[in-house]
């Protein structure tokens, strides 16, 4: 059971990095915005105060560590993820990876995005009161995708 935690950690750990890779090289190649975390680490920070829904995130009062909270946090949800993907998995995964099963757990994860977070942070569900609601839903598939992709490589190179 340790090893699997381990590994699920590794894998979340590898498979975050490579998410925020993609995202630079979106930023860099297509002049998308850098990742901002700052209005995450808020949600977390009320959150964890028991102010789950918000209408509008923006109006609320900023606090110095935002920023950081939302990177924590974002590495935090990847090991975990990871770490629930290890336990439903199992070592035989670990033994042979596939990508198949990977990308299903990465696809299935924006759930979490599209029904907590960002209705939660006043954005609606799946992102429905933004600007460009399929742009982010586009991207959020996209980087899922690639959060698998980082879950996947990085088991194959535990196993090399």
């Amino acid at each position: 059971m340790g090893l699997l935690i381990w590994n699920g950690i590794v894998i979340g750990l590898a498979a975050t990095v490579a998410m925020d890779i993609w995202a630079l090289i979106l930023h860099l190649v297509f002049k998308q915005n850098k990742p901002n975390w700052a209005p995450a680490g808020r949600w977390f920070h009320r959150v964890a105060r028991g102010h789950f829904l918000h209408q509008d995130l923006s109006a609320i009062e900023a606090f110095p560590q935002e920023q950081a909270v939302g990177w924590f946090g974002h590495y935090a949800v990847g090991v975990a993820y990871g770490i629930i993907f290890a336990l439903i998995v199992g070592p035989v995964w670990f033994a042979a990876p596939t990508f198949i099963p990977a990308w299903i757990f990465g696809i299935v994860t924006i759930g979490a995005g599209w029904f907590i977070m960002q209705p939660g942070m006043g954005l609606g569900i799946a992102a429905s009161k933004t600007p460009n609601p399929n742009k982010v839903r586009l991207l959020n598939f996209a980087a899922h995708t690639v959060f698998a992709l980082g879950m996947y490589v990085s088991a194959l190179i535990l196993i090399a």
